[in-house]
């Protein structure tokens, strides 16, 4: 932001800002923001303590609950998807208007009302509910994601992403691996698991209620207009400046109304960003992958089921491949933070690649007959999705301003979650074609090649051209490239 004049009124920052009084010295500083971080990280590290997740489809298969494959498969799993779709939008505003905790707290009690359901329902309808209710818990992971950023200056912004990134990892992981310790070396009994689950999960609750809630929050909750201080690439053309003549501010003032609200002034700014080819081409991707990486995420324990439908619970070993997912999840993550390539260039081949390898572990995943050739399978599925993430996510914020990337993000999970929706309905659900799992699996592979040959150039000759003019940049003295 430009510095203000003596006569000009401060600009305030489009981000939301950390509460007045949070860093008036290095000894406030320790005692305000940082914990107030620290305690977020420990909040999002506990909020994950579920050891009984990755052990529900078996829970639900097995003498416990006693439902069918085709109970589970046709009739309680797509329910997530529809809910997820239904409350998506809502929470996305409440959590800005509430400004986090509500939400926060909205999810902690969906979270026990999932193992209360799953502890006491015996029913499918009381499944249908569970779904429900994990469709909010999913639905508010973005108030956690976006909570950090209330309370810390914008250079801080990345940094402290990193650690509530790490946080909830962690989390998963060490839910993971506790839960199938407790199966496999204590033996102990699904059952039993989601008590000790329900346990944590009513910890994380308190922890909830101890959170701050700050005063401000990206959109709707600002100490003045937004564009008081905005810089020109933000709202500049999104709101008349000083500048522009009265009439002109009177008749756009009478003719757009509601267009004057700052998320729709946003919309249309996003709709002048997506002419960029590579803001659309990882726009794409995120849409398409996800809504395949989800539908493979929601199913792959009940084909874990069908491959192997052992009685004996010792020899699940459903949370061990969560927690290698997970592991390898985040050093892929990593590990894309260093790939130092020309994106504009390489982008689709990479993409495409990517998306073909994930299309033949998919294949590999319906066609063995052996359960650890699964779980690997799984693994590296997981691994490749997890590793291009921050790639796009990178490409898409290095195009936007913050806001406008949250809101891009948003819409990118939106329609996701339609396509998701849609296939659910006529792959999965009992009104549609109720296919059995191995089906629906068997339908993934031919979709990740469509969006491989989609992505991939037909005409890779210029690759050739652009890397060797890249290795001449790297290889040749200042002055010789075109010798």
């Amino acid at each position: 932001m430009a510095p203000s004049g003596q006569l000009v009124k401060k600009p305030v920052s489009l981000e939301p800002q950390p509460e007045p009084g949070l860093e008036p010295g290095p000894g406030h500083k320790l005692q305000s923001w940082q914990l107030l971080v620290c305690y977020l990280c420990f909040y999002g590290f506990m909020a994950q303590i579920r050891p009984g997740e990755s052990f529900i489809t078996p829970y639900l298969l097995g003498p416990d609950k006693d439902f069918t494959r085709k109970q589970v498969t046709n009739e309680i799993t797509p329910v997530l998807s529809y809910s997820y779709l239904a409350v998506l939008i809502p929470i996305f505003m409440l959590t800005d208007y509430l400004r986090y905790k509500p939400v926060l707290l909205l999810q902690s009690l969906s979270y026990i009302c999932v193992w209360l359901l799953l502890l006491f329902g015996c029913s499918v309808l009381h499944m249908q509910f569970m779904e429900f209710f994990y469709s909010l818990t999913m639905a508010a992971r973005i108030a956690y994601s976006s909570y950090i950023f209330s309370l810390v200056r914008p250079t801080h912004y990345q940094r402290m992403a990193s650690y509530s990134r790490a946080a909830v990892l962690l989390g998963v992981f060490t839910s993971s691996v506790l839960g199938q310790l407790l199966v496999t070396v204590g033996m102990v009994s699904f059952t039993t698991l989601n008590y000790i689950s329900l346990a944590f999960l009513t910890f994380s609750l308190v922890l909830t209620m101890f959170l701050k809630r700050p005063k401000r929050s990206l959109f709707f909750n600002r100490s003045e207009p937004a564009h008081g201080g905005a810089s020109p690439s933000e709202l500049d053309q999104m709101h008349p400046g000083p500048g522009w003549p009265k009439d002109k501010k009177r008749s756009q003032t009478l003719l757009s109304g509601c267009s004057d609200w700052i998320l729709v002034r946003m919309l249309r700014e996003v709709g002048d960003n997506l002419r960029l080819p590579q803001l659309r081409l990882w726009c794409l991707w995120w849409i398409f992958n996800s809504a395949g990486y989800y539908l493979i995420v929601f199913y792959v324990h009940i084909l874990w089921n069908v491959v192997d439908s052992t009685k004996d619970t010792t020899r699940v070993y459903n949370g061990g491949v969560d927690a290698a997912s997970t592991l390898l999840g985040a050093f892929t993550s990593f590990a894309a933070g260093f790939v130092k390539i020309h994106w504009a260039l390489w982008a689709k081949l990479v993409i495409g690649g990517v998306t073909a390898m994930q299309a033949g572990l998919v294949f590999l995943m319906y066609k063995t007959s052996s359960i650890w050739l699964c779980y690997v399978a799984f693994v590296l599925f997981r691994g490749l999705h997890q590793f291009l993430v921050p790639i796009a996510t990178f490409q898409i914020a290095s195009s936007l301003s913050k806001e406008l990337c949250a809101l891009v993000f948003g819409i990118n999970t939106f329609f996701s979650t339609v396509l998701k929706t849609i296939i659910t309905l006529i792959v999965s659900d009992k009104r549609g074609l109720g296919l059995a799992v191995q089906s629906q699996v068997n339908a993934q592979p031919p979709s990740h090649a469509g969006r491989a040959h989609l992505f991939i150039p037909e005409d890779t000759s210029f690759l050739a051209d652009g890397f060797f003019q890249d290795v001449k940049k790297v290889t040749l003295p200042c002055g010789l490239e075109g010798s």
